[in-house]
């Protein structure tokens, strides 16, 4: 069984910073590609970013310059760093991880967390 477990959000105010995190655990074998998405009320749930087991990374237009993912393979776990917070930020965040468990090395599972609620005020 792998679990992701997010941690950080909060209530900010417009122009803040908040940091999220999001730790897997379980019988893992290696972790793919990590990322975090975002669904706000009445929208689809949508891509925030993404970052490879290299490190490689790509985030949505309305995020870049303001949010960075970064990831720590030693913990499994993924950041993102959010700046200059806006309004329209306010969603909850999913992590996400694609994880090849110990059991079935040769095979990926999509992994989706609990999601962490982050709202911004103006």
């Amino acid at each position: 069984q792998v679990q992701l477990v997010e941690s950080g959000g909060g209530l900010v105010q417009a122009g803040e910073s908040l940091r999220l995190s999001c730790a897997a655990s379980g019988s893992i074998f290696s972790i793919n590609a990590m990322g975090w998405y975002r669904q706000a009320p009445g929208k689809q749930r949508e891509l925030v970013a993404i970052i490879s087991s290299g490190g490689s990374t790509n985030s949505a237009d309305s995020v870049k310059g303001r949010f960075t993912i970064s990831r720590d393979n030693a913990k499994n776990t993924v950041y993102l760093q959010m700046n200059s917070l806006k309004p329209e930020d306010t969603a909850v965040y999913y992590c996400n991880a694609l994880v090849s468990p110990i059991a079935t090395p040769n095979r990926y599972l999509e992994v989706w967390g609990q999601g962490t609620l982050v709202t911004v005020s103006s």
